[in-house]
């Protein structure tokens, strides 16, 4: 029987959870806005990790992938001393536009119900 939360699952659980925390309190860099570390996935052979984060404000998601992939080296660093692992996973960031998306999804389907989609009624005459 396959287990259903293999290694590389809660590798990545944990980069996720000491990430958040050290992007919190590592990084001092006035540029960067609320972070929030969403997801990590990590590659099989435990080489790389690809961080998915959503920053507030998001118009600034282009500066803050940049700042916080030229931190990668020193987020790693910290996080080597975190993990009881072999070798640390390389750092990708990457913003995660789902919250986005979802919102602006959300608006669209609200705004057509209200222009002219009638709800139904329930009259039984």
């Amino acid at each position: 029987m396959k287990a259903n939360f293999n290694r590389t699952d809660r590798v990545a659980d944990h980069i996720q959870k000491n990430l958040a925390v050290l992007v919190q309190r590592e990084l001092k860099d006035p540029r960067l806005g609320m972070i929030t570390i969403n997801e990590a996935k990590v590659s099989r052979d435990l080489a790389y990790a690809d961080v998915y984060f959503t920053v507030f404000p998001d118009s600034q998601d282009k500066l803050t992938e940049q700042l916080l992939n030229n931190s990668a080296s020193y987020l790693r660093k910290h996080l080597a001393s975190m993990l009881n692992t072999r070798t640390t996973p390389r750092l990708r960031f990457h913003y995660d536009r789902s919250l986005v998306d979802g919102a602006r999804i959300s608006a669209a389907i609200k705004a057509t119900s209200v222009k002219g989609v009638a709800e139904p009624t329930d009259d039984k005459n």
